[in-house]
């Protein structure tokens, strides 16, 4: 019996596919991805929806993943995407947005109201960023460091690990070529970095066709 399967993706400006005028980033490309496969004859529909708001720390993710989790729940399932940091670790005004072992705490908060609707639970790696803003201070005031992005991505893999949990490493794709695969601003990815991405995911959402 086909089933409709929701697929929900939480996070921050990446998430939400800011700087990718042609594709809408790499959430809207599996989405489309998905859409199409049903229409040529998928057994299941997977219905992916974009939670992801500009600028949001996983503070944000704490108060509002209960009632986006509640408001689409499918009774066939649900796949759950988690992809913060990027805005956690940014320091501003001398201070960290959200310091490391908060961060941990909220990601873990996170999880667990997750795990009520679902048991398919994929974290999202931090992307490093370019060396041209590495420690500098960028147009909005914050401060990142590549330092900084490996130490908050190993909380994610620690966490992954501890809750049994799959860990998406954009990463490491992106490391070699950052600096072809990031937008103008070095945090964001361009429009070939979203296609990465994009390429990275479609065997995830596969399994759930």
């Amino acid at each position: 019996m086909n089933k409709m399967i929701y697929g929900l993706f939480f996070g921050d400006s990446i998430t939400y596919g800011e700087y990718d005028g042609v594709f809408g980033g790499w959430v809207d490309i599996l989405k489309r991805y998905a859409l199409q496969k049903y229409n040529e004859g998928s057994t299941n529909e997977l219905i992916l929806f974009n939670l992801g708001i500009g600028g949001e720390t996983s503070e944000g993710l704490v108060k509002r993943i209960p009632h986006e989790m509640k408001a689409r729940n499918s009774a066939d399932g649900n796949i759950v995407f988690i992809g913060y940091g990027a805005n956690d670790l940014a320091v501003k005004d001398e201070n960290q947005m959200i310091d490391a072992e908060q961060f941990k705490a909220n990601i873990e908060t996170a999880i667990q109201h997750a795990k009520l609707y679902s048991n398919e639970i994929y974290l999202v790696s931090i992307l490093p960023i370019s060396e041209k803003i590495d420690s500098k201070i960028s147009t909005t005031g914050k401060i990142r460091t590549n330092e900084d992005v490996l130490v908050y991505n190993q909380i994610l893999k620690d966490i992954a690990t501890e809750n049994a949990l799959s860990y998406i490493d954009f990463h490491s794709a992106f490391l070699e070529d950052k600096e072809i695969l990031l937008s103008k601003d070095g945090v964001h990815p361009n429009e070939k970095g979203y296609g990465m991405m994009a390429e990275i995911a479609i065997p995830i959402i596969e399994k759930y066709l």
